[in-house]
């Protein structure tokens, strides 16, 4: 458990870092371009991430269950678990291709009218979701390598840095239009993956052989049929986390500005979900194995302490961030159209808790025996989620698709809590749950109680003082969570060190 949290807080260091540089990122974006500009940019993200999960076939799924096996059965020169992954994803990516060429006519009829720039840059959004596609199974097969800060970097950090230049590039004239811009935006995730090649390449770890090894060919039907339902379940889960931009985009008038402003309440609750990527990616491996070794008790172990170290996370950002929304815009000098983004805020940010509240629970399915699980409540939630997004974006706007995905999610995440409970007692939910939700709200009511007369960048700063004060000293008096405690042990071992030699 402890290299899970060593990993975990390493890589949620640098996704804090770089949801940092996100911050400037979009405050320079903002500043310099304008909010349909920024909506545009944003559809590359939702396009190029449904272009991945529609072509990587699986094999994300694929390389997490089965590493474990290639790894303990093969030498690392026979491991050809990597080859299959990239020619399988590299084939769904044609298959991709093909459909963008057959639609086309489609998504010209849907998108012209209200985000022509949409069918203008058409061509452009799969050089981005080749990039995505590429890079994002690299990423999958260097987690089981343990290399998640190294990737987390590249994709929180050093991607960030790429698009901030950008930016700043063209604030001084050396990008002349925003045409070349956007342009040079879409192979951001292209460099990123050369950079990884690289990288493993030069470390050896990146083997590469087009001949079956016996784990391959004894395993082979197992791969098919989990990697097959693994992806159709979570393609249809997946495409519903950016169905919204899309529908927003055909549906509602003004589509792309307001594209922008939603985007904009998603990256804001994405802090909220930020150390979720950095537990994930430090507990897949672990899980795997513990399901290859039937370690039961470990799984439920590393469920119940993800849970209660997500809630407690997202909890006291969520609610920090709520109380400063307002304030922050204005204090930013954003354009005062990212105010309408505080009401999707509301919902994506409840959205994100529930999500987090409970645990590895996608992980620890995904990694079983119980990967038909998979598709079945993925066919749930698309049956739910793409009719209520479509009604409700038409009949409030875009704030609809929102309270869709709270709606949503919240009744998927349910199902497969019931289901693990059902099957294997495990549970992740305990006392602390409700004392850290209550501890969360009574916190949040003092500091809106004294502060809410307190504006500008003054106010913020003393509310979010006072509330990471009273929340995170609750949390530790509480003793809410096991992996809490040790971290500030260690935190003030260190700064005892640091202080040492002045003291004598």
């Amino acid at each position: 458990m402890s290299t899970i949290r060593k990993q975990s807080l390493l890589s949620s260091g640098l996704v804090y870092f770089g949801f940092g540089l996100g911050f400037i990122y979009t405050l320079v974006f903002n500043k310099v371009f304008t909010p349909d500009q920024y909506g545009l940019a944003q559809m590359f993200m939702a396009l190029g991430s449904i272009m991945y999960y529609v072509g990587n076939l699986g094999m994300p799924s694929y390389i997490y269950k089965f590493f474990p096996y290639y790894r303990d059965h093969l030498q690392p020169r026979r491991n050809d678990l990597l080859t299959w992954a990239l020619l399988a994803g590299l084939a769904g990516f044609v298959v991709v291709l093909a459909g963008g060429l057959i639609f086309k006519g489609f998504v010209i009829r849907k998108f012209s009218g209200q985000s022509p720039e949409v069918v203008n840059y058409y061509h452009w959004f799969f050089l981005f979701g080749f990039g995505l596609s590429f890079y994002s199974l690299l990423e999958a097969y260097a987690w089981q390598l343990k290399r998640s800060v190294l990737t987390n970097y590249l994709r929180e950090v050093q991607l960030r840095l790429f698009n901030i230049l950008l930016v700043v590039l063209f604030y001084l004239g050396v990008l002349k239009t925003f045409d070349a811009f956007i342009k040079l935006y879409a192979v951001g995730y292209v460099l990123l993956a050369l950079f990884l090649v690289v990288f493993l390449a030069a470390r050896k770890e990146m083997v590469l052989t087009v001949k079956a090894s016996i784990v391959t060919r004894r395993f082979f039907r197992k791969i098919l049929a989990q990697a097959s339902l693994v992806w159709s379940g979570q393609l249809l889960y997946n495409v519903s986390l950016f169905f919204a931009q899309l529908v927003i985009a055909a549906v509602v008038p003004g589509g792309l500005t307001y594209v922008g402003i939603y985007s904009l309440a998603q990256i804001v609750a994405s802090l909220v979900q930020a150390p979720q990527r950095a537990v994930i990616a430090a507990s897949i491996g672990p899980l795997a194995s513990a399901w290859k070794d039937k370690d039961v008790k470990r799984i439920d172990r590393i469920y119940r302490r993800s849970a209660i170290n997500q809630l407690i996370f997202s909890v006291g950002m969520f609610l920090l961030i709520w109380m400063n929304f307002r304030d922050g815009v204005l204090t930013f000098h954003l354009n005062k159209d990212y105010l309408l983004a505080q009401a999707p805020f509301l919902y994506i940010g409840l959205r994100w808790v529930v999500d987090m509240g409970t645990g590895v629970t996608n992980q620890i399915i995904g990694t079983s025996t119980f990967w038909r699980f998979d598709f079945f409540t993925g066919l749930i939630l698309i049956a739910i989620t793409l009719p209520l997004n479509y009604i409700l974006t038409k009949t409030i706007g875009f704030t609809g698709p929102a309270i869709a995905d709270l709606v949503t999610f919240s009744i998927y995440n349910a199902i497969r809590w019931i289901f693990l409970y059902r099957q294997f007692r495990m549970q992740p939910f305990t006392g602390k749950t409700l004392f850290t939700l209550l501890l969360g709200v009574a916190v949040w009511w003092i500091c809106q109680t004294l502060f809410s007369g307190i504006h500008g960048l003054i106010g913020m700063v003393v509310r979010s003082v006072v509330f990471m004060a009273l929340y995170g000293g609750g949390v530790l008096a509480l003793r809410l969570s096991e992996d809490v405690g040790p971290v500030w042990q260690t935190i003030k071992k260190r700064l005892g060190r640091a202080k040492s030699p002045t003291n004598s």
